[in-house]
């Protein structure tokens, strides 16, 4: 696991001064050693985190047997040992970066199709003067990149881009990105913050020269619907169960101290359980709790790991433990984050750090086995009679408590084309499409009229008819997880110089779980069924007779405590103004509505608060 970092100048030498610069500020992604091929019109930067071979042969950037490419790749590959079988490569290392880049070598683009694993892979051509990006198939490691007449760059962060010059003078406030941040909590697609700074989508490669940048998908989601589902519950279980044994088996291949993130719930517990059973070792494991007891969910993961006979590693939080993380947040993450699992995060990967180098973690699990409470709603409303009565049950619910007036929200939603966006917003507490034509100041309005438009053009193509509950799931698959769970995980474990691995997330199991029958997922309001029955071969069912509970803090309450500050210092009159971006009357109206009980509105409290503490500390 490392950082990556590249300049391709298209009409000038390569400064040696600049690719350091980038390659400096991304040392808490590989404090082991690191690299550079400088050789115009290129320069590549590499940090590494030591995890396979960790002799300096296979240090990089690394050179082809040839000598005609060169390769800078964050990640891990976890079957290059059967890549390196199937197509007969010989290697002086026991690395994967060898063989990746033998393999592309011998195949050419078409190479990546072969990866299993989470990459973000920078390979150059020294004759041909080309260079190759890929990134896997989920999103799992970034890359971030800039273009323009003179130079390509990218980087495994922004912070890495922003350290050159001409970069930093050419980069202003995305403002397409407003609207989609306080909807959903991140920037579009392929976009970010900065203008002219993207990402390069999951699932694509991307190919520079001194001419031209092009990208293409090797990888789409939606081309992996089979016309049937695998409905019969037996043959699916045990097909499911065999594919996350295999997943999981890979990724315990490490050459240093590995362990697993454990909160006590289904995807964290299965991963575990699996893991505890193929180690070579005694597992380590980690969870950490809150004072709060409507939110501690310790003692539910304590029982596991004694269950399961693992070392176990605890740690309560409060919200002393999170100051020092909230000033560093938009440091961290280069832009305004709002998902505050992320303070949790960066404190247990802390705590896993002094004792292991790589970690494994159950992300995925929701998304693709119905895990949240979005795919109940949108089950239910894809009930004809209740989608027609909610505007008149939205009204009726809107004059009770708080509870009915948040089902009110989500009730009253834009279009029938912007549903699972809609869904998905509200049951993050974010701001609905109807309440930002309130809060946004009128030249943002004109932003969120695009951005409205972008959306009813965001159909799921595919030839398999999808229901709501199904269309979903795949809004989360391809916008939820590489826009915010996985640049939290990516930022959380590497700022820590952590590896994190995701084994649910391997593209075998994805592709076979979301042709799994619906009805083996979510029956009644029983959701993750299959996957409950797969863990309880492992664990004793009881121990999971209990509600889910989410990794989440107490923010609702500590904003009106400890953290009431925030609000303060982030969203006075001055602040509001001077940014420009929202309504300074409608966001004093949210306060204290927030403040006088109606809790629920804290999410969107907060996305004001980072929104605006990220301008003023970016300056932007």
């Amino acid at each position: 696991m490392c950082g990556i970092s590249g300049i391709y100048y298209k009409n000038g030498t390569s400064i040696s001064e600049e690719i350091k610069l980038m390659n400096k500020v991304l040392t808490h992604r590989g404090p082991d050693a690191e690299g550079y091929y400088i050789e115009s019109p290129i320069a590549l930067g590499h940090k590494r985190l030591s995890i396979i071979d960790l002799s300096n042969s296979a240090n990089q950037p690394m050179h082809s047997k040839c000598d005609n490419y060169v390769i800078v790749y964050n990640g891990e590959v976890f079957n290059f040992e059967d890549i390196k079988k199937d197509l007969n490569i010989t290697t002086s290392t026991t690395s994967d970066t060898e063989v990746i880049i033998e393999a592309f070598i011998k195949e050419g683009v078409n190479f990546v199709n072969r990866l299993n694993g989470m990459f973000a892979i920078a390979i150059y051509d020294k004759i041909k003067q080309d260079l190759y990006l890929f990134r896997d198939r989920i999103g799992i490691k970034p890359i971030y990149f800039y273009n323009d007449s003179n130079i390509f760059a990218f980087a495994s962060e922004i912070k890495s881009l922003l350290q050159i010059n001409l970069i930093k003078q050419q980069v202003s406030l995305n403002k397409n990105s407003i609207p989609s941040y306080l909807f959903m909590g991140f920037a579009p697609s392929e976009s970010t913050f900065y203008n002219n700074i993207n990402k390069l989508l999951p699932g694509h490669f991307a190919i520079i020269n001194k001419s031209e940048l092009s990208t293409t998908s090797y990888w789409n989601i939606n081309e992996k619907l089979n016309k049937n589902y695998h409905s019969n519950f037996n043959t699916t279980k045990e097909e499911l169960k065999n594919l996350i044994e295999s997943s999981v088996k890979y990724r315990l291949i490490a050459d240093v101290p590995l362990g697993t993130f454990l909160s006590g719930g289904i995807d964290s517990s299965l991963i575990t359980a699996v893991a505890s059973k193929y180690s070579n070792t005694k597992l380590k494991t980690f969870t950490i709790g809150f004072q709060e007891s409507e939110y501690n969910e310790a003692h539910f993961a304590k029982k596991i790991a004694k269950h399961l006979n693992t070392e176990h590693y605890e740690y309560i939080i409060s919200e002393n433990s999170l100051l020092e993380y909230i000033d560093k947040l938009n440091d961290i993450y280069d832009e305004p984050f709002p998902d505050s699992s992320s303070l949790p995060s960066l404190i247990i990967s802390k705590l896993a750090r002094q004792n292991v180098t790589t970690i494994l973690s159950g992300e995925g699990g929701d998304e693709l086995f119905y895990g949240y409470g979005s795919y109940i709603w949108a089950k239910r409303l894809d009930n004809n009679l209740l989608r027609f009565a909610s505007p008149y049950l939205s009204s009726i619910l809107s004059n009770f408590g708080s509870r009915y007036q948040r089902v009110a929200k989500l009730l009253n939603y834009y279009s029938k084309q912007t549903l699972n966006q809609h869904i998905f917003s509200q049951e993050q507490y974010y701001f609905s499409l109807d309440e930002l034509q309130l809060l946004l100041s009128d030249d943002f309005k004109k932003e969120l009229n695009k951005y409205i438009l972008g959306q009813n053009d965001n159909e799921i193509i595919t030839d398999k008819h999808l229901s709501l509950l199904e269309k979903q799931s795949f809004f989360d698959l391809q916008n939820y997880l590489p826009n915010d769970l996985l640049v939290k995980y990516d930022r959380a474990t590497m700022f820590n110089s952590l590896e994190g691995r995701v084994p649910l997330l391997d593209y075998r199991v994805v592709e076979y779980a979301i042709n799994i029958d619906p009805k083996l997922k979510l029956q009644g309001n029983n959701a993750k069924y299959i996957l409950k029955e797969i863990l309880y071969d492992y664990l004793p069912k009881e121990l999971f007779d209990r509600p889910k509970w989410g990794f989440s803090i107490p923010l609702k309450y500590w904003l009106n405590n400890k953290l009431r500050f925030l609000i303060d210092e982030n969203l006075n009159k001055k602040t509001i103004e001077e940014a420009g971006i929202v309504n300074f009357n409608y966001v004093s109206k949210l306060i204290k509505e927030y403040q006088a009980g109606k809790v629920f509105l804290y999410n969107r409290i907060w996305l004001l608060i980072l929104l605006h503490k990220w301008i003023k500390e970016k300056q932007i």
